[in-house]
């Protein structure tokens, strides 16, 4: 297989499995159901899906001073406006191409603020990083906030609290085997996983390195307040969604979390998951789902607009470049 096919390949894939899946979606809904969910969607009260979509350029606005934290050890500061832009720009890439963004990011950078494609490069994977970490923590607190939802489902399921424990522990030394096969094995898997994880260690570390370490934490804590503010904000445009905690809602956004990474900003697949989720709670399939869709859209209806107009405005705020 040629390089050129696997690019293409790698560009057409995702598409097409987010298109079936929206297919997927509509085909295995009655009419009646399609009916109801775009009934919840046309009515969703605007001045909620607009506060959303304020937080969510809240997170882009805060993602872009966070990143002049990094490069300011480097020696840039560049721009905050074009910072904004160019965040933008590349989240709205991210839906066209899976990960393009990233490449678009640095390029961008090192076209208008002069900095070196590498240095560049080293802050977006560090901030990759951040953001890995930021889920684990948020994975966390939602299995300590539904471990009786959790525990109910493993009974359900003939796993009672002894099987439970069982599980834990057999997970617990199963890790610690792994980790040491991992530290040992000169297999090429082996060595990925060892630089991820030692590229994991290292951008924690970098935090307590830089000069505005507070105001790191504080902004990286403000994005993820934001990304969960937009779930919260979206539970009341769905009547049987109002009701939903904290927990409830943070296992739909780790669903959610997950499914924007396996296809073009979760296409097909985000209202899917998230509606799978929730259904746990009792929400119905038509609910989820309106719950799904109204997010996905509103979120990326700002990208899409913000990610053109930054596109326009980032080469004529900088025509000397």
């Amino acid at each position: 297989m040629t390089n050129s096919l696997k690019k293409t390949l790698k560009i057409v894939i995702p598409i097409l499995i987010g298109s079936a899946l929206v297919l997927y979606s509509y085909l295995t809904t009655t009419p009646e159901n399609r009916e109801q969910i775009w009934d919840s969607i046309i009515n969703a009260n605007l001045w909620l899906v607009g506060l959303s979509i304020l937080i969510g350029i809240l997170s882009h606005v805060s993602r872009a001073i966070r990143w002049n934290y990094l490069l300011e050890p480097l020696g840039y500061r560049p721009k905050l406006r074009n910072n904004i832009l160019i965040i933008f720009i590349s989240y709205f890439a991210n839906l066209l191409v899976i990960r393009s963004g990233e490449i678009l990011r640095v390029t961008a950078l090192d076209t208008y603020e002069n900095i070196p494609f590498e240095k560049g490069l080293g802050t977006v994977v560090t901030e990759r990083i951040i953001d890995v970490i930021m889920l684990l923590f948020v994975i966390f607190i939602a299995l300590l906030l539904q471990t009786k939802v959790i525990f109910e489902i493993l009974e359900k399921n003939g796993i009672g609290l002894a099987g439970s424990i069982g599980i834990l522990i057999a997970g617990i030394l199963g890790l610690l085997i792994a980790i040491r096969i991992i530290k040992k094995s000169p297999s090429p898997i082996a060595v990925k996983i060892k630089t991820f994880l030692t590229g994991l260690l290292d951008g924690v570390l970098s935090i307590f390195k830089m000069k505005r370490k507070i105001a790191f934490i504080f902004h990286t804590l403000l994005i993820w307040v934001c990304y969960i503010g937009m779930f919260w904000v979206i539970k009341f445009t769905v009547p049987e969604t109002v009701d939903l905690s904290l927990g409830q809602l943070l296992v739909a956004f780790i669903a959610g979390s997950f499914a924007m990474v396996a296809t073009n900003g979760g296409l097909g697949l985000f209202p899917i998951a998230v509606a799978a989720t929730l259904a746990v709670f009792g929400i119905s399939e038509n609910s989820g789902e309106a719950f799904g869709w109204i997010m996905w859209s509103s979120q990326n209806l700002m990208l899409v607009v913000f990610g053109a107009i930054s596109f326009l405005l980032l080469p004529l705020l900088n025509r000397n470049r």
